[in-house]
């Protein structure tokens, strides 16, 4: 860990990206982190406020530059905002020439192996290095983070279901095969490059299943909950966000109450997740890095019925990312992380 430090120099590898554009924004708020580096080998050669004129008036002087392992060497931290696969050949070239790594792809979230094959269709180029990472959700890996030196942070879909799900499952509340997740995302979880798919006339009135019994959100679902899940995921005409509603069935009689009782137990003293008795919606975390949670339990059909809201960009990604640089750094976990969401 750095300790005492008043400025701490990051790069963002594949910062052109909509996840490197969040990053940019969270650093820019944030009051230790100081961006040196932003890569975009698209755009390279592009000011960022060009590319995101949101930006313009924090990185008025940055350039969008090609990728260049000598240009990272010395950083205290570095994010990677790639597609999956890219991380595994920057990742061994990386370590040890920058204090910390947190990697927002899949890349090193899986421990075991063999499931980048069966899942991604190709084997890993690194494995000896999957246990150099922690994974990166806070409220339920803390410990592992903080005795790690670098991150690999959770997918969107795997961060709403576990953290709607994990503490029932923890606490033996439900029961570890059958679980259904049932998720909604927004277009900009897809990511920037236009795909024939995420056009506006596509997307706009429409309602789709995708990635129907494969998605590879699946293993990693199943290995931060212990169980068996049948993930079937959606695309939702907004920009962001990510409601998953999960379906589990009860271990022994249950209510309402008691459900309630055991996810405000579990996140007592987590700042960035609200359990409510009312049903959460994506609009409430617009922005924020925080999850809205809710649980019920229906007795007619013996259903256990979890749900969870967040921005898939912030909680989803890149606020976990910073949520999770902050602990690598020895820093307070809240720090330049925004609470509130921007509504309407």
């Amino acid at each position: 860990m750095l300790h005492d430090l008043t400025v701490v120099d990051v790069g963002i590898v594949g910062a052109s990206g909509f996840t490197g554009a969040e990053l940019l924004r969270l650093c820019a708020q944030h009051p230790d982190l100081d961006v040196q580096l932003a890569t975009g080998d698209t755009q390279a050669g592009a000011p960022v406020g060009e590319v995101y004129p949101s930006l313009a008036v924090a990185y008025a002087g940055l350039t969008f530059t090609p990728y260049d392992v000598a240009a990272a060497a010395g950083l205290d931290l570095v994010f990677l905002g790639l597609p999956h696969g890219a991380s595994q050949a920057l990742v061994p070239e990386l370590l040890g020439k920058v204090g910390h790594v947190v990697d927002l792809a899949a890349d090193f979230r899986l421990q075991d192996p063999s499931l980048y094959a069966q899942w991604y269709g190709e084997a890993h180029t690194a494995p000896e290095l999957l246990t150099e990472f922690a994974y990166g959700l806070p409220e339920l890996f803390r410990d592992d983070i903080l005795a790690a030196a670098h991150v690999a942070t959770p997918g969107c879909y795997p961060t709403a279901a576990s953290l709607a799900l994990a503490p029932l499952v923890r606490d033996g509340l439900v029961q570890t095969d059958g679980i259904v997740v049932d998720a909604a995302s927004g277009v900009s979880g897809a990511g920037r490059p236009p795909k024939p798919n995420t056009t506006f006339c596509t997307v706009d009135e429409d309602f789709t299943a995708y990635g129907l019994l494969d998605h590879r959100h699946t293993p990693e679902m199943e290995q931060v909950l212990g169980a068996s899940v049948l993930f079937t995921p959606h695309l939702a005409p907004m920009n962001r966000g990510i409601l998953a509603t999960c379906y589990a069935r009860p271990t022994g009689p249950t209510s309402t109450e008691a459900l309630l009782v055991a996810l405000r137990t579990a996140y007592v003293h987590e700042p960035f997740v609200v359990v409510m008795d009312g049903s959460p919606s994506t609009k409430a975390t617009l922005g924020s890095n925080c999850a809205h949670l809710t649980v019920r339990y229906d007795g007619r059909t013996g259903w256990v019925v979890a749900i969870a809201a967040i921005d898939n960009l912030t909680k989803g990604a890149s606020g976990a990312a910073v949520q999770c640089a902050n602990l690598l750094l020895d820093l307070p976990e809240t720090t330049g992380l925004p609470m509130v969401g921007v509504y309407p």
